[in-house]
């Protein structure tokens, strides 16, 4: 509740401070609230209705450490003075929604916050997107999620009038499929699912680097929590029709996987890995088996960060030359040595080289679905090759070739943007040292 109280007063002082005080403010914040370490099962901390347990805590402490990473990242912004006092409020609304959602005990809150949350993240993409389409990507966004929240809230009044607790910590299984589809197409939509993914490429395109960082950190996690959260209510029903959503997971995480090795637009083919990523993630959900349980938390806590790396990075380039082709940002391996070390440590750790947390998170959700079926191992042997495929063409087709006479113009890399890379980096790397304590959640 501290935590909630000092956003809350930190928002209403944002018009009076200055915009890199809200930066340090926000990282004092994260810090003191990483001190309350919670590595148990059970709720702790418990107050007004919110409380939170391992799950809860690393996607607060990484909503935190995000939100202040988007204030950092968005320097133009603040240089070129773009609203920056209404950019700073939004920020930190949404880190103020998103904590509410993660730290709720009550479904019901949890889904009036989850709602909330896309607000602010529709107000980042319309208001400080780049291009005329932010518009339409706005309205995909919106609309595919408000599509699929009206069910969620008819199934929630369905579980309220037959005398369930709407308590996450009382759930009972239900075993109704039309509770079924109502919980889970939401978060299949936010995670997202193959098939219901197409609002991701176009919102990530058309948003600010602060934009398409909360998507990746934060917003996509959603999806995955609120499945682990109600895994409870949908366990028997589950168990006989999982099985469609996992195959539509793993044949579309290897279709989007193929798709990125034919993207010219760095940032499209970021947005695809995700989606690729993301469907590995689901389908371990959905075998409902601890491997699969742990391997999820982990490779959302390390895909929030490498992910949203690899945007801060692309972004570095699109600062300067003011494109987002890969036939434009060539050669710089020549004229930023210095930054090509960044995008290979990058690269490395999306296509889950050791010693980035993605390989302890993909190794155990590639368990759990060969424990599901060994015909699973089929697909993550071509999502693997593929992440990697993709991964080395990303860095390559970017640092090798002929460059481009017109960025014989642009300014070298400064420091708040290494220092911006440092801070993704360095926990992306540190966390697999103890990541026992990170997995562990049940």
């Amino acid at each position: 509740m501290d935590l909630i109280m000092s956003l809350i007063g930190l928002m209403l002082a944002l018009f009076f401070v200055s915009f890199w005080f809200s930066l340090f403010c926000g990282l004092i914040l994260t810090f003191l609230f990483l001190l309350k370490l919670s590595f148990s099962s059970e709720i702790l901390y418990m107050s007004c209705g919110l409380g939170v347990d391992l799950l809860s805590f690393t996607l607060v402490g990484l909503s935190l450490w995000i939100c202040c990473l988007m204030v950092l990242a968005s320097g133009e912004l603040n240089k070129l003075n773009i609203y920056k006092s209404f950019f700073i409020f939004v920020v930190f609304f949404l880190l103020l929604s998103l904590t509410l959602t993660f730290m709720s005990m009550n479904m019901f809150m949890f889904y009036l916050f989850f709602e909330v949350s896309l607000i602010p993240t529709l107000i980042l993409i319309i208001g400080w997107g780049n291009q005329p389409e932010r518009i339409q990507a706005g309205m995909y966004l919106l609309f595919y999620t408000l599509v699929v929240s009206l069910p969620m809230m008819m199934g929630l009044f369905f579980l309220d009038f037959n005398g369930s607790s709407l308590e996450f910590y009382f759930f009972k299984d239900l075993s109704n499929l039309f509770i079924y589809m109502c919980f889970s197409m939401v978060f299949f939509i936010k995670i997202p699912m193959f098939l219901v993914h197409l609002w991701l490429p176009k919102a990530h395109v058309e948003a600010p680097i602060s934009g398409s960082m909360i998507l990746a950190g934060i917003m996509l996690k959603l999806g995955g929590y609120g499945l682990l959260r109600t895994m409870k209510i949908l366990f028997n029903i589950g168990m006989k029709i999982n099985l469609i959503f996992i195959i539509i997971s793993l044949v579309g995480a290897v279709l989007i996987s193929l798709v990125c090795i034919r993207q010219s637009d760095m940032k499209m083919l970021i947005a695809y890995s995700s989606v690729s990523h993301m469907g590995l993630v689901l389908a371990s959900i959905l075998t409902y088996n601890l491997w699969g349980s742990w391997g999820a938390l982990g490779l959302m806590l390390a895909h929030g960060l490498s992910s949203s790396g690899l945007f801060c990075i692309a972004n570095i380039l699109y600062e300067r030359t003011h494109s987002r082709s890969m036939f434009l940002n060539k050669g710089f391996i020549n004229i930023m040595p210095s930054l090509s070390l960044w995008w290979f440590l990058f690269c490395s750790s999306n296509m889950s080289a050791p010693p980035s947390f993605n390989l302890v998170g993909e190794v155990i959700l590639i368990n759990s679905l060969f424990l599901y079926s060994g015909y699973m191992l089929f697909f993550t042997f071509f999502l693997v090759f593929y992440s990697g495929v993709y991964s080395l063409f990303l860095y390559s087709f970017t640092q090798h070739g002929q460059f481009y006479s017109g960025v014989f113009s642009i300014y070298q890399v400064n420091g708040r943007e290494y220092l911006l890379l440092f801070l993704h980096w360095v926990p992306l790397n540190l966390l697999f040292l103890k990541g026992e304590f990170f997995l562990c959640w049940i």
